[in-house]
């Protein structure tokens, strides 16, 4: 069943004013995950030449030959499930200046995960004040 224009109206809404309080989650949600295919077919495949060393090494009693193997078939698995490196995403804000404001990166070490709450709770306080 479609969306009624009221619907839509409110949905927008909600859309953009997510993207004002939170573009970073705005653009985590937005964003499409792309699997590299070539990832997965060369993580495999060394996953599979990795076992077969093993077997090989352990059927021809040469260790050497099943700890190479084993080390390529761990290193395999583990690049195919690693996450890949997130790309630079948005870099600040747009002000109603039409200036971009970075945001300023503290120490995560330096600062309690309560801490760390409160602040980001005053500058939203702050935020939806004007």
């Amino acid at each position: 069943m479609p969306l009624s224009e009221y619907e839509q109206r409110v949905l927008e809404q909600m859309e953009r004013q997510l993207a004002s309080d939170d573009p970073r989650l705005a653009n985590t949600l937005t964003q499409r995950r792309r699997r590299p295919v070539v990832r997965f077919v060369l993580t495999g495949a060394g996953a599979v030449v990795g076992l077969l060393l093993l077997i090989l090494g352990a059927a021809n009693s040469k260790p050497w030959l099943g700890a190479i193997g084993f080390v390529l078939m761990f290193a395999s698995v583990a690049l195919a499930f690693a996450m890949p490196r997130r790309s630079a995403g948005p870099q600040g804000v747009v002000g109603t200046d039409g200036k971009v404001h970075r945001p300023v990166r503290r120490s995560v070490s330096k600062q309690g995960f309560m801490a760390r709450l409160e602040a980001r709770w005053e500058r939203r306080r702050d935020q939806g004040g004007r």
